[in-house]
């Protein structure tokens, strides 16, 4: 098994034990720390990354041409978006409409799709993978395993801080990855120069790099 499915596995296993905390539960109907979004909301959205990766593996191997990852986050349209567009509403109903059955019950779904992932992915190919929302092209399962480790990392800090509880702790590897592929989209956001004097001077650092 690749290390990225390695890496992705254990942060979806953290996911899980997250979602079943009972601060969690407590908080369900409150508002998280995103605008807009409620913790079940958040939960819901947090679950799709784990159950994404068997939907996407039940298709047909797309037709539609491969892109690097790095070009697939330089494409996307959400980065940056309003809170508004008609896709950040869909995300937002879609992590309701995720969680609708509470916060015991998708809990225990992600639990048990990580365990099917755990039978699936040591022996699944590399093969090429894609979402309906996208534009015309694929990404490589591998790229899309690291896409969806990125969202589970930023989302469990997210509900973490909605619930009053520490952000978890996750293999260095893994934040690595994350890191790196966060720094990428911020060189491509705001530029060489802000991105380096953020990282390395104080005096010169502009407000925000941020990625997302």
């Amino acid at each position: 098994m690749t290390q990225v499915r390695e890496l992705y596995l254990g942060v979806a296993d953290t996911a899980a034990e997250l979602l079943a905390a009972p601060e969690v539960a407590d908080d369900w109907h409150q508002p998280s720390a995103l605008a807009k979004l409620s913790v079940q909301g958040l939960a819901g959205h947090l679950a799709g990354q784990v159950f994404f990766i068997p939907t996407v593996l039940a298709e047909p191997v797309p037709t539609e041409p491969a892109i690097s990852i790095h070009e697939y986050y330089a494409r996307v349209s959400w980065i940056g978006s309003d809170l508004d567009t008609p896709f950040n509403q869909a995300i937002r109903s879609g992590g309701e409409d995720e969680a609708a059955d509470g916060p015991a019950a998708l809990a225990a779904r992600v639990a048990a799709c990580v365990g099917e992932l755990r039978g699936i992915l040591p022996t699944a190919p590399d093969r090429p993978v894609r979402r309906p929302t996208w534009g015309p092209w694929s990404i490589g399962l591998d790229d899309f395993i690291a896409s969806r480790m990125l969202e589970l990392v930023v989302h469990c800090d997210d509900l973490a801080h909605s619930v009053g509880l520490p952000t978890p702790q996750f293999p260095a590897a893994a934040v690595e990855t994350v890191v790196d592929l966060l720094s990428r989209i911020a060189l491509r956001r705001h530029g060489a120069t802000s991105v380096l004097r953020a990282l390395s001077r104080a005096e010169r650092a502009p407000a925000s790099i941020s990625a997302l």
